[in-house]
């Protein structure tokens, strides 16, 4: 069962945010994949790619996770990964805590490794900084979705992606050591929760 926590925040962006029309366009490629991968009962792999993996990216792989399970769309991986490896930002473990999952450190080192949970029984989001290609990410069959407009532009091929879809966001580092960085995180958070949250509502099963 989903944590408590986790399910009220679902509920409350559910309940207070709207999507605009044409973000809705932005989003339908990503839909129209993942609902062709169902109705061929395929494996669902989905790697989110940004430059530094540290911020976009760990949000949206984690988010598009806990809606394909708050919305019961089986056999869906999610995976993230840059053009640089760098390390996840503690704001961004920081704002998800917050919002409900639980987040544990289990290496600690310059590249930090967490296990995010979003309920008791499922198996962990391992959460570390990669390059996309990592051997830890699929390597063949799978969606990259270009969080950041930089990764968007300056990686034009993603080796063995089925589809290249670009989403992107805003960058919350933007705030970083500002009286805004709280607020800008958890709102950013929200943004890509509120989308990954869409796109899993409209698969049909």
């Amino acid at each position: 069962m989903m944590y408590a926590k986790l399910e009220n925040t679902i509920s409350e962006i559910l309940s207070t945010a709207k999507i605009s029309e044409s973000r809705v366009e932005v989003l339908k490629p990503l839909v129209d994949y993942i609902q062709a991968q169902v109705e061929r009962s395929t494996p669902i792999a989905l790697n989110f790619i940004c430059t530094h993996n540290s911020r976009r990216s760990h949000l949206s792989q984690i988010w598009a996770q806990v809606a394909a399970a708050y919305y019961d769309v089986p056999k869906v991986c999610c995976y993230s990964g840059g053009t640089e490896e760098t390390a996840l930002f503690p704001k961004v473990v920081e704002t998800l805590t917050a919002q409900g999952l639980s987040i544990i450190k289990i290496a600690d080192s310059r590249n930090p490794i967490y296990a995010i949970k979003y309920d008791q029984n499922s198996p962990p989001i391992i959460g570390f900084s990669k390059h996309y290609d990592s051997p830890f990410n699929p390597a063949s069959n799978f969606a990259a979705i270009m969080t950041c407009s930089n990764a968007a532009q300056g990686c034009p091929f993603v080796s063995g992606a089925a589809i290249r879809i670009p989403i992107t966001y805003e960058d919350p580092k933007l705030s970083d050591g500002t009286a805004r960085q709280d607020e800008t995180y958890r709102q950013r958070s929200e943004e890509i929760a509120l989308e990954m949250l869409y796109i899993f509502s409209m698969i049909k099963k």
